[in-house]
């Protein structure tokens, strides 16, 4: 299969105009300008015309359990009052409500344009029925808590591991996903550690989000502390630093960890997640959701740390008008660029696809058209008018025009 279009992106290479992607047994092959890639193959092209061909997003962050709760739960005060009422909200749901959530999730991503989707999974019986529903490449990082609950840690992770052993994918797969410092013991972050590195798997957890975890872990004080206190959670393991440090006292920091969110920093917390090789995932609209401090992209890439892009759940994101927002990776990207100016396009769309690629161990294989990755692209069509083509990325808003996952089209372009 050949595709031509006005327009190449491969974001590992720069742009090509009037470019051509080559694809074989759903892997790319080649990817060149159409005058030099056409007379050394004889399959016709599929001329897509007026458009940018682009690696399709990958969404490093998701809660897609939580769909259907656009629009139910408006910006709180506080961050553990946002807990209280999710909790709440929760309570009142069946199988069947995660079910539908996540199906109708994963078909927004689709549509707007991400193929590959780091999903927080707190229904692990919802797999492997719901993988087989989208054609998605989901890594499905499987919740785990134990300060309401207070299970032992080893039997948290033992049913976790259980899960993931009994799964099996071609596309694909489950981690593990200590939730919080602040809503797991210490023990069971020093365990996941240990099976994750031993078994070569991905770990995904929340830090740092806010600033009464912050006050919590630095100070051990606080509203979060305090309550956490009256649930019987054992806050002797706070006072000792900044959440991110938590984490690497605990052995919970390395090149297989995905840190969502990282709001708040100590002085040395940039180089400490740099030091280990510790991928941080941007959640930009529920940033902006829960009006947390300015997310310190600059220092954080300064210090040498993998960026990455995420939409975090719809119960985070606020609506717009009377419209219910949907997961949209462009949205997140353009609401990061309106948030910081001194982010450029291009970065933003690499944060949006080579770096999650890299996060999730996949770099080479998805998030760039390059020879040996999987054919895994979107195309958006090219604006009129005078943006620069990142510009025109960032741009882009609505279904995209055209997706492929693994060499198939997913959404095909139109005849």
């Amino acid at each position: 299969m050949i595709l031509r279009a006005k327009i190449v992106l491969p974001v590992t290479a720069p742009p090509i105009e009037d470019g051509a992607v080559f694809i074989d047994a759903r892997i790319i092959r080649a990817v060149e300008p159409w005058r030099d890639l056409r007379p050394h193959l004889r399959e016709k092209a599929l001329d897509l015309g007026e458009v940018i061909l682009l690696p399709g997003l990958v969404n490093a962050h998701c809660h897609l359990d939580y769909t259907d709760m656009a629009g139910e739960l408006p910006p709180p005060k506080t961050f553990t009052d946002w807990i209280a009422a999710i909790i709440a909200h929760k309570s009142g749901w069946s199988y069947s409500d995660y079910a539908r959530s996540w199906l109708r999730g994963a078909d927004q991503l689709l549509k707007t344009g991400a193929t590959t989707v780091a999903d927080i999974e707190v229904m692990p019986d919802l797999l492997p029925d719901v993988w087989n529903s989208t054609p998605l490449r989901i890594f499905s990082f499987l919740e785990m808590t134990g300060i309401r609950a207070r299970r032992p840690p080893g039997d948290i992770l033992q049913a976790a591991i259980q899960t993931i052993e009994s799964l099996s994918h071609p596309r694909n797969q489950a981690a593990l996903s200590p939730h919080a410092p602040y809503s797991t013991r210490p023990e069971l972050l020093v365990r996941t550690a240990a099976i994750a590195a031993q078994r070569k798997w991905r770990i995904s957890i929340h830090v740092a989000e806010s600033v009464q975890e912050f006050e919590m872990f630095l100070h051990a004080r606080g509203k979060m502390h305090d309550w956490l206190k009256r649930n019987e959670r054992d806050n002797t393991d706070c006072g000792h630093g900044s959440p991110i440090a938590h984490l690497a006292r605990h052995d919970l920091l390395g090149e297989n960890v995905l840190a969502i969110h990282a709001n708040c920093l100590a002085g040395g917390d940039a180089a400490l997640l740099a030091r280990h090789k510790t991928h941080v995932v941007h959640c930009p609209r529920s940033h902006d959701y829960f009006k947390h401090p300015k997310f310190e992209r600059g220092r954080l890439a300064r210090a040498g740390v993998n960026l990455c892009l995420g939409t975090d759940s719809l119960a985070t994101t606020r609506k717009t008008g009377k419209q219910k927002p949907v997961l949209d990776m462009f949205a997140e990207m353009r609401a990061l660029m309106a948030a910081d100016n001194s982010v450029s396009p291009k970065t933003i769309v690499q944060m949006a696809t080579v770096n999650g690629a890299r996060a999730l161990g996949l770099a080479g294989q998805i998030g760039g058209l390059s020879p040996q990755a999987h054919a895994d692209l979107i195309a958006i069509p090219l604006p009129g008018g005078k943006l620069r083509l990142h510009e025109a990325v960032l741009a882009h808003s609505g279904s995209v025009a055209a997706s492929m996952i693994d060499g198939c089209w997913m959404i095909p372009p139109p005849s």
